[in-house]
């Protein structure tokens, strides 16, 4: 668990607001949307405003409940409990947050779902007593409903119990000067790799898994801060990491070469 530095965040809607709300009365929170369109920074700014320490869970498919909620381990001579991330949050009333939770495992949805209703606790069986969420703990998380498909999709039964919030890439000028604030480089430049992510963004046709997110822009303007050239910032940061296609990945580099 950790208390973090004021991050930088842009709203673009009534987002503080509706997280306010939530922490006040005590319901989970769900934000969907893009990878890269800040909802992780938004619950660190969130975190901040509110003074809550923040504890994030990374969720992928090999993570168990037993990891979330702790498990017995041996210390010296003795076998000890030894609580987890989950468990500590609701103990410490901490902000709990579930990065990608559509890519939990079964075993973890279940285990959390004590704790988006009016139970707001979690039963350790191997310890055979029911643990009660401190008042300030909150339970957020966050997916991306444009690639989720299958298995990875989120279940209705798992979704109303959120309050959710959708979040999309900011428009041009908000964008660019998140780029700028994040890299150093100037407004001018940020807004130039900004219309490149939207014409990226608008080629459906190429079917992309990803497209380009404000992460990726940020990366690329930290290169060209540090004097890597324009062009091969942007492919080796913008580029590169949304396609291995050798024809997509020409298709988008001569995209960038006649933009910048």
């Amino acid at each position: 668990m950790e208390r973090i530095n004021k991050p930088f965040y842009k709203s673009v809607g009534k987002e503080e607001e509706v997280f306010e709300h939530a922490f006040q009365n005590k319901l989970p929170l769900l934000l969907k949307g893009p990878t890269g369109t800040g909802k992780s920074r938004f619950v660190e700014y969130m975190a901040y405003k509110l003074n809550k320490p923040i504890i994030t869970i990374a969720c992928h498919e090999e993570t168990s409940s037993t990891d979330l909620i702790g498990r017995y381990i041996i210390k010296g001579a003795e076998t000890i409990w030894q609580d987890g991330p989950l468990t500590r949050a609701l103990k410490e009333g901490a902000i709990l947050y579930m990065d990608e939770i559509a890519e939990a495992r079964p075993d973890v949805i279940v285990a959390i779902h004590p704790l988006t209703d009016f139970r707001r606790s979690l039963y350790l069986d191997k310890l055979g007593k029911e643990v009660i969420a401190h008042e300030d703990f909150m339970f957020v998380a966050s997916f991306n409903p444009g690639y989720q498909k299958g298995f990875k999709e989120l279940k209705p039964s798992t979704r109303q119990r959120f309050v959710a919030l959708t979040f999309d890439y900011p428009d041009r000028q908000l964008e660019a000067e998140i780029v700028a604030v994040e890299s150093g480089i100037d407004i001018p430049i940020a807004l130039k790799l900004v219309k490149i992510a939207e014409k990226i963004r608008n080629l459906t046709e190429l079917g992309l898994a990803e497209t380009v997110s404000t992460r990726l822009l940020v990366d690329a303007a930290k290169l060209i801060w540090t004097g890597l050239p324009k062009r091969l910032s942007v492919e080796v940061a913008v580029v590169e990491p949304l396609t291995d296609d050798p024809d997509t990945l020409e298709a988008l580099k001569d995209l960038v070469n006649l933009m910048i």
